[in-house]
Formats: structure tokens, C-alpha cells, sequence
């Protein structure tokens, strides 16, 4: 389990609101952005983002 912190709240501006609006889901695409790791997802949304995923 990671916090949520001011480092992930502040990454959050690199996943566009545009691409992934739902709150939920840009916190835990940035979460996965602060800490270098790749994210397990099959949502589309989430995907298009600027971060790694696999699925």
C-alpha cells in the first residue's frame, strides 16, 4: 500500500484530465507514474495515458 502524498498529488498533473478524468483512476495511474512502475490494467483510458501499463 502506498499514501497518498503531496510527490503523487503533484504527479498527477502529468496524467491529463482529459484522457483519464475519474479522480480514483488518475490517482492511481500517477501513483504508479511517482513510482516508476509499470500499471496492470485493462482500461482504455488509463492506457492512453503517459505511463507504462500492461495488459
Amino acid at each position: 500500500m502506498v499514501a497518498l502524498n503531496q510527490d503523487v498529488a503533484e504527479t498527477m498533473i502529468q496524467i491529463p484530465i482529459q484522457i483519464v478524468p475519474d479522480m480514483p483512476d488518475r490517482i492511481i495511474a500517477a501513483t504508479a507514474l511517482y513510482l516508476k512502475l509499470p500499471l496492470v490494467t485493462c482500461d482504455s483510458k488509463i492506457q492512453a495515458a503517459p505511463l507504462t501499463t500492461i495488459w
